[in-house]
């Protein structure tokens, strides 16, 4: 089989595709053949190296999945051969077949297209957790979004705009239309102060902050936030420079996030949560259970893989009956894996790119 590796930190030039024999399912695990492996600025961390919990290389990158079940593992129970699943793998996903943990699979119908359902995995779970497991946003809330045209953050406007909650994000202003396509109000970071914008609101703030950058920037979100207001920080992506790690935003990142984290311990009626959905999903983050709105019931037991299969489940309902529309922008073979990377910059923008082996 062929599978691409990371065989040092670098840019698009680190990937390159190595042959090697089929892997064989241990206990509990099961054996899938990738039917599509999704490609995000996530993946372009792991190879720079700029990734929180990177491993060495060489690694095979690789966030998420869809695939088909090959073979079963001593101890496998749920899965059959021939069932199609998705997983969160964070890394290892590029390649034409991958031994996974039976646990940290969940089903996926036929006849969905798997490179529209791998866009759920990773970018519309992280979304959907960041509203209705973190934030806990009720309808009629309003939510301000930085980065609001990237993926995760089209993906909050538009399960948001689901919702009925009142809407705004940070983007450039060639980005304006992408984020009031979904109701949005658009804030043109550069020309603009959000801050200010969102004291003009009624209650001189909105009820949630979403940010995904982090640093300095999660101290002013901070203050953008109405009584009773939360702050989710998800990223730490005001600790790159010019695509790699930056000492000097490292240490003003996480001293930032270590002021805002006291800030929201201290206030009496405002909160700060942390979120990284790989966390969620191996169990080692504690969450409260979360209510949502009744577009998005609620089932099942705050267990944290479960949370990961509930919340995918019901996203793949959604895809279903149109309610959202994943965008597939690109489908390449794992061979242009290269390619993926380079159209990162570009081709995102507009949608989802996606290894199809």
């Amino acid at each position: 089989m062929k599978r691409v590796v990371v065989d040092h930190f670098g840019g698009p030039e680190a990937l390159r595709v190595v042959e090697e024999d089929v892997p064989v399912p241990g206990p509990g695990e099961v054996r899938v053949r990738v039917l599509a492996a999704g490609v995000s600025f996530t993946d372009a961390q792991l190879r720079a190296g700029t990734y929180l919990g990177v491993p060495k290389p060489p690694f095979t990158p690789g966030y998420e999945l869809v695939g088909v079940v090959e073979e079963l593992g001593p101890g496998c129970t749920r899965l059959r051969t021939g069932d199609r699943v998705a997983a969160l793998t964070v890394w290892g996903a590029y390649a034409e077949c991958v031994c996974l943990l039976e646990a940290n699979t969940v089903e996926v119908p036929d006849d969905l297209d798997p490179a529209q359902v791998v866009s759920l995995v990773l970018t519309y779970v992280t979304a959907y957790q960041l509203l209705y497991r973190m934030a806990r946003v009720k309808r009629g809330e309003t939510v301000l979004v930085h980065g609001a045209a990237g993926r995760v953050g089209t993906a909050v406007l538009e399960l948001g705009a689901l919702s009925g909650l009142g809407l705004y994000g940070t983007a450039s202003a060639r980005d304006r239309a992408a984020v009031e396509r979904h109701g949005a109000v658009a804030i043109d970071y550069r020309n603009e102060d959000f801050l200010a914008r969102v004291r003009e609101l009624p209650g001189k703030g909105v009820d949630v902050v979403l940010d995904g950058l982090g640093g300095v920037l999660s101290l002013r979100s901070f203050r953008a936030l109405r009584p009773g207001g939360r702050l989710v920080v998800f990223g730490h992506y005001a600790m790159l420079a010019r695509g790699r790690t930056s000492r000097r935003g490292w240490i003003e990142w996480y001293g930032a996030t270590a002021a805002v984290a006291l800030w929201g311990l201290l206030s009496p009626r405002r909160r700060v949560r942390a979120y990284r959905i790989q966390k969620l999903r191996e169990g080692r983050q504690v969450l409260p259970v979360a209510t949502r709105p009744p577009a998005f019931p609620v089932g099942g037991g705050p267990r944290y893989r479960e949370w990961f299969q509930e919340d995918f489940r019901t996203l793949l309902d959604l895809v279903r009956r149109g309610a959202i529309q994943p965008v597939v922008a690109e489908r390449l073979p794992l061979s242009d894996a290269r390619r993926a990377h380079e159209l990162l910059e570009v081709s995102a923008a507009k949608g989802k790119i996606v290894l199809v082996p």
